[in-house]
């Protein structure tokens, strides 16, 4: 490139504050001065690069970090604007630029109006700096007064919250906005029947609800390429927690929540709720006071307490009962109908739904009472057996060899115990990658939730083998251990999880068998199934293929 002749990168600018409806007369403004100073100095304009509506109080602005990348391509040996403020406000950042990144990058910068040229001398460029961070500071504090003057009126002055939209005969109230109103209705409704955040996020997912961040993006606020490409159409439980815990959808205006660390830093930290400024009944709720403290009730309740809810449904079988076709677990699934839920209780492959990555085409599912009877009679069975029949069970099973039976070996054992070390040690590492703002709390959560998945299995399988080392050594001993345990039952009136994991390791579902000619079970339709029960220290002794009638288990399927 020639040296002698200048080509120049322009670069506009315009606070959130100065910026009018579109692109502005400043910016206007700006254009023109500069394109009038280019044509009387024979300067060439290459590009020109704007940001309108970006405070300069940071560099954090798409415009510039595109002029930045423009500048690495060597097409440009200079960059104007039209004075030192629109380069950026804050002291430090816009001297390193104009004084030390630009000429290290061979760039002559301009700023025509401060009269600031990068290759003389500028003496009163500290001062044209520090003016700069001055009337900065002074337009974040006349801002907070206006902010505050609001928020103490009650006016509504911050992002609509999903639900919502602002009231167009009066832009500081909210009105329900009929889109969306009906979704936020939706997901307290759900609350309130007993339905988990993560319950209530897949469902929403499932019934094609839009979500929060992509409405905005689509229908309401002018996002940038990259902050529109954030917006799924996947819901997280995060989001709806933070619904559920609003109190705005009660009709209340709650501001203050949070607020900026420093006039400079983008990061917002929470303000201490007696500090909240709160208006009530300042406009339409979406539900009532009972909806909204029966919802919190709901999903405010922690895993401990998370079994006295009398809305869940919580398995005997719960780590234990798995899909004969994929492997998967079984969990706890249904409906309520008239009242009733034990009736209507099932235990579900979790691979049947069609969202699922490992879909499971012939996944298992069965009614949870009818399990629970088949388990009880089993064990019943064992119970009822008199001593010369279990003495006559040991003696036929002393002559087979279980040397072959269990193979897992300490070394196995001390990987496994390893790999949940490795585990414990990466969680932490993520909850303070998460505090420290490198990971957001949806990949927190997703990542935990694997982890925690695998950690459990991992547990399990260490349980299992420290349990087979209880010197079961052939197949009398591992008889004689189990019956043992049996002696200390006369007979089995309910399951408990106790019992469960006392006798059995592991129960496996297999598919609905129907008759020839029938693909869906209906409600007069009988099937079989075929369930395998695997015992504490006997394995698994038989296979059970049990008969079914749909018509008993009425609209249940």
């Amino acid at each position: 490139m020639n040296t002698a002749v200048t080509y120049a990168d322009i670069y506009l600018r315009l606070s959130i504050e100065e910026a009018n409806n579109g692109e502005s007369g400043s910016i206007i403004n700006q254009r023109n001065i500069i394109q009038q100073y280019c044509e009387d100095n024979n300067i060439t304009i290459v590009r020109e690069f704007v940001d309108d509506g970006f405070s300069g109080s940071n560099f954090e602005r798409p415009g510039f970090k595109s002029l930045l990348a423009h500048i690495d391509t060597g097409v440009v040996n200079t960059v104007i604007t039209k004075d030192l403020s629109r380069l950026g406000r804050d002291m430090t950042e816009s001297s390193y630029y104009a004084e030390t990144y630009f000429p290290e990058h061979g760039i002559h910068y301009i700023a025509i109006s401060d009269g600031f040229d990068s290759n003389e001398t500028n003496l009163m460029a500290p001062f044209q700096f520090a003016m700069n961070d001055v009337y900065l500071r002074d337009t974040s504090r006349k801002i907070k007064q206006v902010l505050n003057q609001k928020r103490n009126k009650g006016e509504y002055c911050a992002c609509p919250p999903f639900g919502y939209m602002r009231n167009p005969s009066d832009s500081t109230s909210l009105i329900p906005d009929p889109k969306t109103a009906p979704i936020v209705q939706h997901i307290f409704e759900l609350a309130t029947s007993g339905k988990s955040a993560h319950y209530i996020a897949n469902q929403l997912t499932d019934e094609g609800y839009i979500t929060p961040l992509k409405y905005r993006a689509l229908f309401r606020d002018n996002f940038c390429d990259k902050g529109a490409a954030r917006a799924t159409d996947t819901w997280n439980h995060t989001t709806v927690k933070r619904i559920l815990k609003n109190q705005v959808y009660l009709g209340h205006t709650v501001l203050g929540k949070t607020k900026k660390a420093s006039l400079k830093s983008k990061k917002k930290i929470s303000v201490p709720k007696e500090d909240w400024i709160v208006h009530y009944n300042t406009h339409t709720p979406l539900v009532t006071q009972e909806t909204f403290d029966e919802a919190a009730r709901f999903i405010g309740m922690n895993t401990k307490s998370w079994a006295k809810n009398e809305k869940t449904r919580i398995s005997v079988f719960n780590g234990i009962v798995f899909c004969e076709s994929c492997g998967s677990a079984l969990c706890s699934c249904g409906s309520v109908y008239k009242g009733e839920r034990e009736k209507y209780w099932y235990l579900s492959c979790l691979n049947i739904p069609k969202r699922s990555p490992h879909h499971c085409e012939n996944g298992a599912r069965i009614k949870y009472s009818d399990l629970c009877e088949i388990v009880k009679s089993e064990l019943n069975q064992f119970i009822d057996l008199s001593k010369e029949d279990i003495d006559e069970i040991i003696k036929a099973a002393s002559k087979k060899d279980r040397s072959e039976v269990y193979q897992d070996s300490k070394d196995n054992l001390q990987s496994i115990e390893k790999r949940i070390k490795d585990i414990d040690r990466i969680i932490l590492k993520l909850y303070n990658d998460n505090s420290n703002g490198l990971i957001d709390d949806e990949q927190l959560s997703k990542a935990l939730k694997a982890l925690s998945k695998e950690s459990a299995n991992l547990k399990d399988r260490a349980d299992k083998i420290r349990n087979r080392n209880v010197a079961v050594n052939d197949e009398a001993d591992g008889y004689k251990a189990f019956f043992s345990m049996i002696e200390q039952y006369n007979h089995i009136e309910e399951l408990t999880p106790e019992i469960v994991r006392a006798f059995i390791e592991r129960i496996e579902i297999g598919k609905k068998e129907l008759p020839d000619g029938y693909t869906v079970a209906t409600h007069d339709i009988p099937y079989k199934q075929n369930i395998k029960i695997v015992y504490r220290f006997i394995g698994n002794i038989s296979e059970i293929e049990r008969s079914f009638n749909e018509k008993e288990l009425k609209t249940a399927v």
